[in-house]
């Protein structure tokens, strides 16, 4: 092998090295920080409409600048965009470290989302400018350990960040990180080429950063009051600005994110794909801990030990699944990712009250398994099938769909459950009355419990009135969750139909070689 050649694939692996470390930092804060949430309460003394601003408004500026990563990659360059972008992040949770209200912790998080929103657009970018197609399913699988896995692993650090040390630490570790990423952005990373320019898409940048941020304020919510006006207000300004945006975006000649790649199939499918696949991730993710806290009892942090097993076979099986992509296609090895990821959704719609919580983690495990063969060569399918001086545009348009995919199908999820929940409550309920002869029963039954441990018969049966609709709480809490998971299940298989629709050989890129050639000079 020649001394360049060797050079060349040295860069290519300390460049993903560098852009691995930058997504993990950036979208473990995301995942991190929730659990701090009732501290931060107490800390700053201010109640959950005060606080949720925290996360709302971290969350709302990432919608706002995702889709500005593709035009300012192209006009100031991936390196130095990446650069400022780590550096942001760095400062912004310095800042939250510091922070003495909770004001001023909002503030915070705003300029650390101003950089997080970046980074993993403008790495995936560069992942795919640096290696080209035949290697970009390993690379992609390597820098999925930190896209996919950090979500999973969020909750067990930050729980045990919350119970041992100092909850600052969630924000001040990633200070060191940043510092050292930044560095080894500066001597590591080549500027790759630029996209020229015809002028800054105003009428675009407006309406996206009106249409997401009402969309993601009203859908970010954790349960939404349909009752409120000013929640349906938001809905049809989000919705008529997203309008304005589509209209824009394909008239423009230089378009804030390119719509027109939508008419890439492969690339459109992969979208599909992925968002479906982070629905079914980020389901289970807010649906197991109800589960295993609210209904089982087990701490923030054994609920997080629960979960790792799943986070490590996720970060285990994407390079595995990335490398057989490169080998066999896309199709041989997402098909059975979907089709593993819909079974073990499906077995858990039959969770109970006395399901071995062992058992349940191996299920999950297995889903990480799935989640971790499909989602990344489904990916990387759609983006090689993208020209490669479009990588920027394309890597920004498929992050802000997946954004808000996955914040509009957690909150469905979430709306459901608590309608089956209250559904099934009142269902079970009306049927526990003294002219049902098994209600009585039970209750007499309890009754006599706690009149054995001395209590006297009328306080006995107030309390086992309470004990019994206690019980049916919980059996309608399980239930919903069942049921919630079995909708997902239902949203998986569509993905499984998709996966039939992958073309079985990897697309060529228009004039990939050359381009990247250029790239590596």
């Amino acid at each position: 092998m020649k001394p360049e050649k060797q050079e060349d694939g040295l860069y290519k692996w300390l460049g993903l090295l560098v852009v691995v470390v930058g997504t993990f930092m950036a979208i473990l804060d995301t995942s991190i920080v929730n659990i701090a949430i009732p501290k931060m309460m107490a800390v700053f003394g201010v109640t959950e409409d005060s606080i949720k601003w925290v996360l709302t408004g971290y969350m709302l500026t990432m919608g706002m600048v995702i889709p500005l990563t593709g035009y300012l990659g192209d006009r100031f360059g991936s390196k130095k965009l990446y650069i400022w972008a780590l550096t942001v992040f760095t400062v912004g949770s310095a800042l939250c470290g510091l922070a003495p209200s909770n004001s001023f912790m909002i503030v915070a998080r705003i300029i650390q989302a101003l950089g997080g929103g970046m980074i993993m657009p403008v790495g995936m970018s560069m992942i795919y400018q640096m290696f080209p197609p035949e290697e970009r399913g390993t690379a992609l699988g390597v820098w999925g350990i930190a896209a996919m896995a950090a979500p999973a692993i969020g909750p067990t650090t930050g729980g045990f960040i919350v119970q041992y040390l100092d909850w600052r630490l969630i924000f001040t570790v990633n200070i060191p990180v940043g510092v050292v990423g930044v560095i080894l952005a500066i001597l590591l990373l080549r500027e790759l080429p630029k996209r020229p320019t015809k002028g800054f898409d105003w009428i675009g940048a407006f309406s996206s950063a009106v249409g997401l941020s009402c969309l993601l304020y009203v859908f970010g919510e954790s349960s939404i009051d349909w009752n409120d006006f000013t929640n349906i207000l938001l809905i049809l300004v989000g919705a008529f600005s997203l309008v304005l945006f589509v209209v824009n975006e394909l008239t423009h000649p230089d378009p804030l994110l390119d719509l027109g790649l939508l008419k890439i199939w492969p690339f459109t499918l992969s979208i599909l794909i992925s968002s479906i696949i982070g629905v079914a991730l980020f389901g289970g993710v807010f649906l197991l801990p109800i589960f295993w806290q609210n209904l089982q009892g087990f701490t923030a942090l054994q609920t997080g030990m629960f979960m790792f097993p799943s986070a490590v076979a996720t970060g285990i099986t994407m390079p595995i699944g990335g490398r057989l992509f490169d080998k066999f296609g896309a199709k041989p090895v997402v098909l059975p990712g979907l089709i593993l990821l819909a079974i073990t959704t499906f077995q858990l719609t039959n969770i109970t009250l006395s399901t071995d919580p062992h058992t349940i983690m191996i299920i999950y495990m297995l889903r990480g398994v799935g989640i971790g063969l499909a989602m990344m060569p489904s990916s990387t399918a759609g983006m090689n099938a993208v020209p490669i001086h479009l990588i920027a545009r394309a890597s920004a348009l498929s992050n802000v769909v997946r954004q808000v995919a996955n914040s509009l199908g957690v909150t469905i999820l979430t709306t459901f459950m608590t309608n089956t929940q209250v559904t099934t409550y009142y269902r079970m309920a009306e049927k526990v009355n003294w002219f049902n002869s098994g209600s009585v029963y039970l209750m007499n039954a309890v009754k006599g419990l706690f009149m054995q441990g001395g209590m006297y018969s009328g306080d006995a049966q107030g309390v086992s009135v309470q004990v019994i609709y206690g019980v049916l709480q919980r059996q309608a809490l399980v239930q919903a969750i069942d049921d919630t998971f079995f909708v997902t299940f239902l949203i998986v298989l569509i993905t499984v139909v998709l996966g039939l629709l992958i073309p079985k050989q990897k697309p060529v890129v228009e004039a990939s070689s050359e381009d990247h050639q250029v790239i590596m000079e």
